[in-house]
């Protein structure tokens, strides 16, 4: 079966699954993900070992084990990677999340940047925060630690759902794809030989412009589509003043909250660590932490899984704020709400990653030749939109798509400067967000949309932030090539 016949079943299959036969996102995900391993040939998995072999990423023995093993084994294999590699942070978050919630610390944080900012202003706030936080740490525990103030803000509030969690993505996102130290742009750096000085310097002005963009497409997402705030259970939760005015009673004594200091600490702590953490790998070197006993430690302390559970330690420090008869059930129904986010994003990973196997990215790379000028970004710009949108990781189609567009950075031949060819890289990062994307899921499950409510939203926002960060590139490489 031939690569593009392969997508086409594997897009079909999950679409219907969910959308028509109302199958779990989790079991439609890993049938799709068994079903694609099954359907790949031995020729496609010899020449994504030997591809993995030429990279230095297999060795003799792994390319050799690799094709020998069996359809089950290659999902098994990339289903555990995936939970691997996010179970934990997941879960920590999640409990962090729920303290906050519970114990009315982010209603305090949201408080006092109504203070700050009005009513009106909220969204940038939101916005703001969330491009700063998205520099050091993932998008996704960006978003675990933003998505309480977003819900906060809907209670408080009554609407908006939906601007408030696509500002978090209008900062936080754009920065996951375009600045380093995160994995993607530190990669396509390397890939592309520019130096991570410039890389951050265009990231920041590009990514800044984009998310202004970006928020002023999110209120146009969020005139057209209205997201009730909902329950574990999924039922529609009335905001406090509905509340308040149903039971009658004007005088309800507003519980007490913890202070300011000790609401931010929760999310701050590992923000510091993990940006501690990756400022020191990339200024130092793993030559020099290795020598001192003191960047070790530190280095430590910014594994995310670390530092997360750090956080999540002062987090119970909020204990005292919980009402008695919640204190039990607020860690309970936090970690059973990420086990479920869990499977579903592993299955999503598996689901990508069997494509990615079947050689789809080979494919698409091979398109890539013969367009001049500033042709070449908006053709960056479709290649490694073609393999995320179809495999899911944004980091994965960054790192593909540089890897099969490197020579054009390095034959000294580009009319612009090497940076803006990662800009159209890093911007095609961002669509389409949907099915095989972990990010979608995540978001999804935790706001409480469904899946249609989802492909309404989150899709069409990161097409925006997508092609709104290539119409910058273009532009800045147009007005500054900077050779």
């Amino acid at each position: 079966m031939t690569i593009w016949w392969l997508v086409a079943l594997a897009v079909t299959m999950v679409l219907v699954s969910i959308l028509a036969f109302r199958l779990h996102p989790f079991l439609a995900l890993l049938s799709t993900a068994i079903m694609v391993a099954m359907l790949t040939t031995p020729a496609q998995l010899s020449s994504f070992a030997s591809a993995r072999l030429a990279d230095g990423k297999f060795t003799d023995a792994e390319a050799t084990a690799f094709v020998g093993q069996s359809a089950s084994a290659r999902v098994a294999d990339a289903f555990g990677a995936t939970a691997g590699s996010i179970g934990i942070v997941i879960a920590l978050a999640s409990v962090i999340g729920g303290l906050l919630m519970q114990s009315g610390a982010a209603a305090r944080i949201v408080d006092t940047m109504l203070r700050w900012t009005g009513e009106q202003r909220a969204p940038e706030a939101m916005a703001a925060a969330s491009f700063v936080l998205g520099i050091p740490v993932f998008f996704d525990t960006v978003f675990y630690l933003m998505l309480p103030l977003a819900r906060s803000l809907r209670r408080k509030t009554g609407k908006n759902y939906v601007l408030f969690i696509l500002a978090i993505l209008a900062g936080g996102s754009i920065t996951h794809s375009l600045i380093p130290p995160t994995p993607g742009p530190l990669q396509v750096a390397a890939f592309l030989e520019v130096e991570i000085g410039a890389m951050l310097i265009a990231g920041l002005g590009i990514g800044s412009i984009t998310s202004v963009i970006a928020l002023a497409a999110a209120r146009v997402i969020n005139h057209f589509v209205d997201l009730p705030l909902r329950d574990e259970d999924g039922e529609e939760i009335r905001p406090e003043t509905q509340r308040l005015a149903s039971a009658g009673d004007q005088s309800t004594e507003i519980p007490p909250k913890p202070p300011l200091w000790l609401s931010l600490f929760p999310i701050a702590l590992p923000v510091v660590l993990i940006a501690l953490g990756s400022t020191i790998k990339s200024v130092y070197g793993s030559e020099a932490v290795a020598e001192s006993e003191l960047l070790g430690w530190i280095l430590r302390l910014g594994d995310k899984n670390l530092a997360l559970g750090l956080g999540c330690l002062v987090a119970f420090g909020l204990i005292r704020w919980v009402p008695n008869d919640q204190r039990r059930k607020v860690v309970s129904a936090a970690i059973a709400s990420a086990g479920s986010i869990i499977l579903i994003t592993a299955a999503g990973g598996a689901m990508g990653k069997m494509l990615y196997q079947a050689g789809i990215a080979e494919v698409v790379g091979s398109i890539a030749k013969g367009f001049p000028g500033l042709w070449l970004l908006p053709l960056a710009f479709l290649v490694t939109t073609a393999i995320r949108t179809i495999q899911g990781s944004a980091t994965i189609a960054m790192i593909t798509s540089a890897s099969i567009l490197q020579s054009l950075a390095t034959s000294g031949e580009l009319p612009f400067h090497p940076v803006y060819l990662a800009m159209a890289i890093g911007a095609g990062s961002k669509p389409i967000s949907w099915m095989t994307d972990s990010a979608f899921w995540i978001i999804s499950e935790m706001t409480g949309m469904t899946e249609k409510e989802a492909l309404r939203t989150i899709s069409p926002m990161s097409a925006a932030l997508g092609v709104s960060a290539l119409l910058v590139t273009v532009v800045a490489a147009a007005i500054f090539p900077a050779v």
